[in-house]
């Protein structure tokens, strides 16, 4: 079975019936410059990057399945660059980190198809819904998780060790078919994991992102989902943001990251509410 074949046909037509003009203006490029900026510094410091650019793709007339994996390509390497600003701050051992990259892997995978399969309009139906869950995940972490020490240490039993895989697994799913908030919910995962070093989270969350984003991406370029031109714009910004943000954010202070993160989410989740209902 050819790959395409797994898709529905709509999805081509709303792909290639679009009336997004053949060339971008200067303004055009410009903004999507910026939002990619914007995004990447957003999701290096604490997650969310897609509430911006998800909506700048929106605005410059891409349709949402396209935008959402135009913005996937885009934030992933502003993901990649934000992993280099935070390697020194990666300290997870490997037995713990082959099964959580594994199930980055699998779950992004299962998520981009997903996406590709759910109408537009039902994705625009869903969308808030998830952006509100992972923001109260964030804002609650703490409560949640207990107070219990980090699980994600070299000591790590294999039954809290699989209970944090099957976690991950469930957040890459969630990751590959929307990209937005992706990262907030990471860190309420591993901050209800009992980590509280948010530099250190945000470390290992960025390793995780560029691995579900990353087969995601493959997925959309073989569907031929993405609008390049949007997106070489949006590529460029999040480099650029990816690598900026992450490099000052490990100068601010953690309980203002988290602030920052619980005020994106709620914006974005109330605005996303008053689009699609």
């Amino acid at each position: 079975m050819q790959v395409r074949s797994l898709f529905v046909s709509d999805f081509y037509t709303l792909h290639w019936n679009s009336d997004t003009p053949n060339f971008l203006t200067l303004e055009t490029i410009a903004f999507l410059f910026f939002a990619g900026v914007l995004g990447g510094a957003l999701n290096s410091v604490a997650g969310g990057g897609s509430f911006i650019a998800f909506p700048a793709l929106l605005f410059t007339g891409v349709p949402p399945i396209p935008a959402n994996a135009t913005n996937t390509i885009a934030l992933w390497t502003a993901a990649a660059a934000s992993g280099g600003a935070y390697r020194k701050r990666l300290d997870v051992p490997r037995r713990v980190m082959i099964p959580l990259l594994t199930a980055s892997l699998i779950g992004g995978l299962a998520g981009a198809l997903l996406l590709l399969k759910t109408p537009a309009h039902t994705f625009m139906r869903v969308l808030p819904w998830l952006t509100l869950g992972a923001t109260l995940l964030f804002a609650f972490s703490k409560k949640l998780s207990g107070g219990r020490r980090s699980i994600l240490e070299h000591e790590a039993t294999s039954t809290a060790l699989t209970a944090a895989t099957l976690f991950q697994l469930m957040v890459a799913v969630y990751g590959g078919y929307f990209g937005g908030g992706m990262g907030i919910v990471m860190l309420a995962m591993l901050a209800m994991l009992g980590m509280t070093d948010i530099h250190a989270m945000n470390a290992l969350k960025s390793v995780m992102g560029f691995v579900i984003n990353g087969v995601a991406v493959v997925a959309f370029i073989v569907a031929r989902a993405v609008y390049w031109k949007e997106g070489i714009a949006m590529i460029a910004g999040g480099i650029v943001g990816g690598y900026v943000g992450a490099h000052y954010a490990q100068k601010i202070p953690q309980p203002w990251i988290r602030g920052f993160v619980v005020l994106v989410g709620a914006g974005m989740t109330v605005y996303f509410f008053w689009k699609s209902y």
